[in-house]
């Protein structure tokens, strides 16, 4: 039998029925999100341990709309275990991210923020995670024991992440507290303001 029949009509790319016309994934139509501006974003600052103490340092403002640069910033910090980093935007939502050599663990406060600003949307994708839809219920997204072992239990972490009545900023301020390095965070802060 002969593998080949000269009678067989002739394969045409063409009629492969592909899904062309379907986005991707979840994220195509996020892709043009506008970036947070300098007024939408409250703070974002480094927090991380030299020689045991606690040290919390303001970050370039353009962090606020890429985690990916964000990771590659806090890697290059010289933090004794790592380092992380807290952002806050337009009042509504935080992110925090841990960098620790390879190892990154990330939180977003509230996942519908992910359809109106990049480094929300960015938290979701990075997850793996779908998008929200519209009428989605706000909720955390991420790792909400990052903190456990500084005594900062889940469901502490996730108490305060849903205080959706609250400002992100004033949240992250209230985690500063419950880890004990509000000063520390205070400062840079009051330095990212300046």
């Amino acid at each position: 039998m002969d593998a080949f029949d000269e009678d067989a009509e002739p394969f045409d790319l063409n009629d492969v029925d592909d899904d062309s016309d379907e986005p991707e994934d979840d994220y195509d139509e996020y892709d043009d999100l506008e970036d947070a501006t300098e007024d939408d974003i409250d703070l974002v600052v480094a927090l991380y341990r030299e020689d045991g103490k606690a040290v919390a340092v303001p970050l370039d403002i353009d962090l606020a709309n890429d985690l990916d640069e964000l990771i590659n910033q806090l890697g290059r910090l010289p933090g004794d275990s790592g380092a992380d980093g807290w952002v806050s935007v337009a009042g509504e939502f935080f992110v925090i991210c841990r960098v620790r050599g390879r190892t990154v663990e990330v939180l977003l406060s509230d996942v519908t923020a992910a359809t109106d600003w990049p480094i929300a949307r960015d938290v979701v994708d990075y997850l793996g995670e779908e998008m929200p839809e519209d009428d989605d219920d706000p909720a955390p997204l991420g790792d909400l024991g990052l903190y456990g072992a500084s005594g900062l239990r889940a469901f502490e972490m996730e108490a305060i992440a849903t205080d959706y009545d609250e400002d992100s900023d004033v949240l992250l301020g209230r985690i500063a507290a419950k880890l004990k390095i509000e000063s520390e965070f205070d400062s840079a802060v009051e330095a990212f303001d300046e």
